[in-house]
């Protein structure tokens, strides 16, 4: 990429990263989200989903690891999604949470990423974006910022 990282539409990605059932267990004490479709296979099927999943927050915590080491760690003014398909854990090995961005906006000092999140080929997350704080060495036209 030429230019600086956060030209408008540059492409940032892909940052991908595997999530096992040991993850989960250790995102449920860390959260306190002890909810057992995330960690029961039994009681996953039996509430109609197809296997245990990951929570949404921990997927959307891979976002956010995946936005700062794009940016260096530039500070992050928001960070939302939909949760529009949950990421299925198999029993052995991991699923692969894939984080794709674009840049979509440079504007008044902040930076917008347009973002993508698969797991298995399939959307898991709905109008994913992240808004920065730009660089605080230039903005938009390169002009130093105050």
């Amino acid at each position: 990429m030429t230019g600086r990282w956060w030209d408008g539409g540059a492409v940032l990605g892909p940052r991908t990263f595997a999530v096992t059932r040991a993850d989960l267990v250790a995102y449920a004490h860390a959260s306190g989200d002890q909810n057992p479709i995330h960690q029961d296979e039994q009681v996953a099927l039996a509430v109609g989903l197809p296997g245990v999943i990951a929570h949404g927050m921990l997927t959307l915590g891979l976002v956010a690891r995946a936005v700062e080491e794009w940016t260096d760690a530039t500070p992050v003014l928001e960070l939302g999604a939909k949760f529009t398909q949950p990421v299925v854990v198999p029993a052995e090995g991991a699923a692969e949470v894939a984080v794709t961005g674009t840049v979509k906006a440079v504007a008044e000092g902040r930076l917008t990423l347009a973002l993508e999140v698969t797991c298995g080929g399939h959307k898991v997350l709905g109008m994913p974006k992240a808004v920065l704080d730009l660089p605080a060495a230039s903005d938009s036209s390169g002009a130093a910022r105050g």
